[in-house]
């Protein structure tokens, strides 16, 4: 067992949606920074266990909580329940769960529109709400955006972009709102990233890695580290940063 001491140590943080690609590096990023750390999940149980298990061989305690986040009360259930489980506290949240659907604007359903707004607005709003009455002075909010927010590079996107668009405003107005609390709210817009639901090798990631300037996929870590870096920041708060390969440029 590797003990951990680092910048985040003795911190408590929930990484929603944390049992796989970004959510699960950043849940063992955060660790090895020294922080306990919850996650989410839906489905996949196995995965989340897993993550679970490596986060304890870092010498961190963990705690996999099942939550779907398309459902009010267990949104927001999951922070009270993340602080319970790990001392009562919470330091850090980072909205990482989000559903995509893309289609054209014709074959998008009602139960489409519902279930997105409700999983990638509705969600985070309960869960920074939730996390917001329980964090104290250095609380960080940290919300997994997308790159499709800064540059829509063709059809089939109206309904993910406009549910991770609202996530900006959402940031910026808990950064004037919880300010003067000593707790900062920002977004991170990732850009082709590759995870198990959009691999690098898949058969549309040649096009995706053309539109960026890098001309390649990110990784969940390259995320994963900016996502630590604003959970320790203390004069940043409000702002868009781009895990993008230049996606936007």
């Amino acid at each position: 067992m590797t003990t951990t001491h680092g910048t985040l140590h003795g911190k408590v943080a929930l990484v929603t949606g944390g049992s796989r690609g970004i959510g699960a590096a950043t849940v063992l990023r955060l660790a090895r920074e020294g922080a306990d750390v919850a996650l989410t999940y839906a489905n996949g149980k196995e995965a989340a266990e897993d993550v679970v298990r490596r986060v304890e061989a870092l010498g961190r305690r963990a705690v996999a909580l099942r939550a779907d986040s398309a459902d009010p009360e267990e949104a927001a259930g999951a922070v009270t329940g993340a602080a319970e489980a790990l001392g009562g506290r919470l330091d850090v949240l980072v909205n990482n769960v989000g559903v995509g659907v893309l289609a054209p604007l014709e074959g998008l359903s009602l139960a489409d529109v519902d279930r997105v707004l409700a999983v990638n607005v509705r969600g985070v709003f309960l869960a920074s709400q939730a996390a917001a009455a329980v964090m104290a002075a250095g609380g960080r909010i940290i919300t997994i955006g997308t790159c499709m927010t800064q540059r829509v590079p063709g059809p089939g996107g109206t309904l993910y972009a406009t549910s991770k668009s609202a996530l900006v405003g959402l940031t910026k107005a808990l950064a004037r709102e919880l300010g003067g609390r000593g707790i900062t709210a920002n977004v991170v817009h990732p850009g082709p990233t590759d995870t198990d639901m959009n691999p690098a090798d898949g058969p549309y990631a040649a096009g995706q890695a053309a539109m960026t300037a890098l001309g390649r996929f990110g990784t969940a870590d390259e995320v994963a580290s900016t996502v630590a870096y604003l959970a320790t920041a203390d004069y940043v708060t409000g702002a868009e940063f781009a895990v993008d390969g230049g996606h936007a440029a």
